[in-house]
């Protein structure tokens, strides 16, 4: 039977959205979660949401206990997880507002425990594949139900992941346009190598909040912008959520 992990945050962490919402306090062998695991179910499917940056955001991308997310996600027996994230835009037909199905990323951070191998076995040396990150049957029920709810949605996209808290410079964003980027956040990475090393189907979907600092004929991104977008458009990936678990 499925148990899905959730991670998210701002509109999600919605008591509204579970049946019999309990909130679990955990620790892992890497330290705590960014929160207490908060257990329910939707459509009938067990659930657990934990949101990324703490309840009240108050984690910055960097600070974020990854290993202990995904750690305690898997000792909780998520089957599957589910990641939600703002993203910058990096192309001119991705506009606000508009959902992303990710399936590649590239990791342009540089402070972060990667790996939950720190060391190996004698002559045993484990490297994770990681040529397609995210899970195809959980990208294509997410694809299926963004076209059956009509959302602005991009089928496939490729999300960068810079270190944060800092935005971009604009010339830091035409580099990532350069390499072939679509999309710009400052955790996703992180998270799918964690989720592939544990061996825990993975799949992200990315709502398009702003278009990052390449674009010159609009002001550069701002938190305040980003958030904005964010809340208005919330309601969509709650609902999407709420279509596809009972489907996995």
């Amino acid at each position: 039977m499925a148990l899905i992990g959730i991670i998210g945050g701002s509109g999600l962490d919605n008591p509204d959205i579970f049946s019999n919402p309990q909130d679990e306090e955990v620790t892992t062998v890497y330290g705590k979660p960014s929160a207490p695991l908060k257990h329910g179910s939707i459509g009938g499917v067990q659930v657990v949401l934990l949101g990324r940056h703490g309840r009240e955001h108050i984690i910055p991308p960097t600070q974020i206990n990854y290993r202990a997310n995904i750690a305690a996600l898997k000792a909780a027996g998520c089957t599957h997880i589910l990641a939600t994230t703002a993203v910058g835009s990096l192309r001119e037909e991705i506009r606000r507002g508009d959902l992303v199905v990710i399936d590649q990323f590239i990791d342009f951070t540089k402070q972060r425990n990667m790996s939950y191998h720190e060391s190996f076995e004698p002559h045993s040396p484990v490297h994770c594949a990681m040529a397609d990150p995210y899970d195809k049957n959980l990208r294509d029920i997410l694809i299926r139900e963004c076209k059956r709810l009509e959302y602005p949605l991009h089928e496939k996209g490729t999300v960068v992941t810079i270190e944060g808290p800092r935005f971009s410079t604009r010339a830091e964003s035409h580099m990532f346009r350069a390499w072939g980027a679509d999309i710009i956040n400052m955790s996703i990475a992180t998270e799918t190598v964690l989720a592939n090393e544990i061996g825990i189907p993975y799949a992200a979907i990315a709502m398009s909040t702003d278009y990052d600092s390449w674009k010159t004929d609009e002001e550069p991104v701002t938190w305040e912008a980003i958030s904005k977008v964010f809340t208005e458009n919330a309601a969509r990936v709650t609902t999407l959520l709420t279509k596809v678990i009972p489907q996995i």
